[in-house]
């Protein structure tokens, strides 16, 4: 194919993120998980729990209810399947990366105040690591308290351990084998942590290191531009063309252009061009299908901004909205809360896109009452506010009849 049209490089893209995969013919195990990360490369973390933590999300969005402890068996129990480093941002990491990001960890921290840490108190460095194998696992809470606190252009007030941490962290030399009750990270060695024969494995150069990502973000991807090859893992910009450059030449990248796209695109060699994509599934704000807002536009025409940060009185949407993927496109937004106290999934507020078909409100009313099942949420309120809070809201009482 030398053209595509957009609605082609949707369900190309959406095959290629999983969501053309037949669901589980039963309780979801570790070889459905296998097939999720084999689709996307790796899981997105993000502190935020006003609903469930990021990095479940993605894998309900494929699977649909599944246990939780599946993921957190291979992230944190042994033999574990994956570990936590910065991959596209904090991620958790199938451990075949783990060699294909050592470039990364040789490199500087790119956080200019932790960089600067550990070059004006490498005597701090020291005492960290020393104290992490001698004594590790430990937290940051419990090195905190002999290290003096630092308040100053770091927006977390990390203290001045926590910062040595996590350059060591970036730097490869502490892992996280489990985080606490509290979510917070549990460091320690990663000969504790991983097989050695993940430590062991030879380091690639990083030219070498930066073709077989860029191979795992085009079959992600599907269909891509090169931005979005680059921006997968976060790749350097100059090392990531050189790689589009050399899978084309190799034919495992094919160039193509797609309608209404400005950049050239690429197909990865394998792409699936399904006839439809039968999905209706609530999609996370840090999943990999939506967290390149630019792309998320080409794809859906489908304009997303995730406004955490944004003040509350300058909101459009709302604090955690999720798309709604129905068919191959996203038709509708919903601010969600699992109120754990009263056992309720809130929806502070529901949009419909233009666009959307008229099953909207019942294709979502369904999946809202499916996710609120699967967080154990036994209620599922009427929408607060937005244009399509009426429907949805008789839609949902009529599910609860």
């Amino acid at each position: 194919m030398d053209t595509l049209t957009p609605a082609q490089a949707r369900r190309i893209a959406l095959a290629a993120q999983g969501f053309a995969d037949p669901p589980p013919g039963g309780a979801p195990d570790r070889r459905h998980l296998r097939r999720v990360l084999g689709r996307t490369g790796l899981l997105q973390m993000d502190s935020v729990n006003v609903l469930q933590r990021a990095h479940y999300l993605p894998l309900y969005s494929r699977l649909g209810p599944y246990p939780t402890a599946l993921l957190d068996a291979a992230a944190y129990r042994r033999p574990r399947e994956l570990f936590e480093y910065w991959g596209h941002e904090a991620s958790l990491l199938p451990l075949s990366l783990h060699r294909l990001l050592r470039w990364r960890m040789a490199d500087g921290h790119a956080w200019g105040g932790v960089a600067r840490l550990a070059r004006d108190h490498p005597q701090l460095i020291a005492w960290i690591r020393r104290e992490v194998r001698d004594n590790g696992p430990l937290t940051a809470a419990e090195l905190e308290t002999d290290v003096p606190r630092r308040t100053g252009d770091w927006g977390w007030n990390w203290t001045a351990a926590k910062t040595a941490l996590e350059w060591l962290f970036w730097r490869g030399e502490v892992l996280v084998p489990h985080r606490n009750s509290g979510f917070a990270r549990v460091y320690d060695v990663p000969e504790r942590v991983l097989p050695a024969e993940v430590l062991d494995a030879p380091t690639p150069q990083p030219a070498d290191a930066f073709r077989e990502l860029v191979r795992i973000s085009a079959a992600a991807l599907g269909v891509a531009t090169e931005s979005d090859l680059r921006d997968y893992f976060r790749l350097p910009v100059a090392g990531a063309r050189t790689a589009v450059r050399e899978l084309t030449d190799a034919g495992e990248l094919l160039a193509v252009e797609v309608a209404g796209w400005r950049q050239p695109a690429y197909l990865h060699h394998a792409a699936r061009l399904p006839r439809w994509i039968r999905a209706a599934t609530l999609v996370s704000p840090f999943d990999p299908l939506v967290w390149r807002r630019e792309r998320v536009e080409r794809l859906f025409d489908f304009t997303y901004r995730i406004e955490i940060y944004t003040p509350a009185r300058q909101r459009i949407y709302g604090y955690y909205v999720l798309p709604f993927l129905l068919g191959d496109r996203l038709v509708a937004r919903v601010d969600l809360k699992a109120d754990r106290a009263t056992g309720t999934l809130r929806i502070p507020a529901a949009w419909a896109e233009r666009d959307a078909p008229a099953e909207t409100p019942a294709a979502l009313a369904a999946e809202l009452r499916r996710l609120a099942g699967w967080l154990g949420l036994a209620e599922v309120a009427a929408p607060e506010r937005g244009d399509l809070g009426t429907d949805l809201g008789n839609q949902l009482r009529a599910l609860a009849v």
